[in-house]
């Protein structure tokens, strides 16, 4: 008689069909993803369960169960620096270069501290932050530890996924063998692993906005804005309208940002990433480049409260922009 493995009552909770499944509670998922993350769990079994959540869309119980199995199994330093916002990049960028990027700098520059977490290389043919920092002349941390060093000397760090949970890494590159998105994708994002009282999240499908939004309220994550942005990353487009969807000291808001400027000019970019730096020290003038730092900033400062509305996040944003160090992207370690 073949004993049933452990792992197989979760893959059945879910995946008995449309009349007898059901989602995981937020404790069954933290034992499942115990499971996943520590390697007890099969291939097949693996496959099965995250195809059916990624068809059924995962809900705000299960990305909690997750979230706090992950973070349970963090090696978390004591003395870590405190941090304002906490920034997930998992996408990357195919049609417009990760202007993004320059927004986060520049509020590193203007003393916000910035810890960004991401991952790259799951998806072909996009451009991710990790290429783009590097070419910056940005450090990117091997570890949490070291990301705290580097929030101390430059308000910022970037800290891939594979350098703090390699597991979760692992299991976004099964896209490759899935043909499909892992849930990874969702949960992973919100790991905030410096516990910063700010999440900056974007989503490329809007029906995601919901669940990250659900699910940070059952984390207890009191500051939050969630919203379309351009490729599935943290940027404004700033020919568009965009629906932010917050919480504000764990009370639900929403609000549409008006366009900055006119959709025509939206340029058709070649994905050279020389042209950030270029942008940035000013020997190339680019409008949209420009809308997009400041939009994508001013969402940022609305967020963590250094702007009480629209016009005055705008105004501050522009304001940095304008007086930016041109002649480096990070503070002096």
């Amino acid at each position: 008689m073949t004993l049933e493995h452990p792992f197989a009552q979760y893959v059945r909770i879910i995946g008995r069909g449309p009349n007898l499944s059901r989602p995981l509670s937020e404790q069954e998922m933290y034992d499942a993803a115990r499971m996943i993350l520590e390697g007890r769990v099969e291939p097949l079994q693996l496959g099965a369960f995250l195809c059916i959540l990624r068809v059924r869309t995962e809900v705000a119980e299960e990305g909690a169960g997750f979230v706090r199995a992950t973070r349970d199994m963090l090696d978390i330093p004591g003395d870590l620096p405190e941090v304002d916002i906490d920034w997930s990049s998992y996408s990357g960028k195919k049609r417009q270069l990760p202007w993004f990027l320059l927004a986060a700098l520049m509020l590193a520059q203007n003393g916000i501290r910035v810890a960004m977490q991401g991952t790259e290389g799951h998806t072909p043919g996009r451009t991710y932050s990790r290429e783009v920092l590097e070419y910056l002349d940005v450090p990117i941390a091997r570890s949490i530890a070291q990301g705290g060093e580097h929030i101390q000397a430059h308000n910022f760090c970037y800290l891939p996924l594979a350098n703090f949970m390699p597991r979760l890494q692992e299991i976004l590159e099964l896209k490759s063998i899935l043909g499909v998105r892992s849930p990874v994708n969702t949960f992973a994002r919100m790991i905030n692993p410096f516990s910063a009282p700010n999440e900056m999240q974007t989503v490329f499908h809007p029906n995601y906005r919901d669940v990250h939004r659900e699910t940070a309220t059952l984390l207890g994550q009191k500051n939050m804005a969630v919203f379309k942005g351009e490729g599935g990353e943290a940027e404004r487009r700033p020919g568009k309208p965009v629906l932010v969807q917050s919480l504000h000291d764990g009370a639900l808001d929403e609000e549409t940002w008006p366009p900055l400027i006119d959709e025509a000019t939206t340029p058709n970019e070649t994905m050279d990433i020389s042209r950030l730096r270029a942008v940035w020290d000013g020997s190339v003038i680019d409008p949209y480049a420009d809308a997009a730092v400041i939009g994508t900033a001013a969402i940022a400062l609305k967020l963590i409260g250094r702007a009480k509305d629209q016009d005055e996040a705008i105004a501050q944003a522009t304001q940095m922009w304008e007086t930016r160090n041109k002649e480096r992207l990070i503070t002096a370690a």
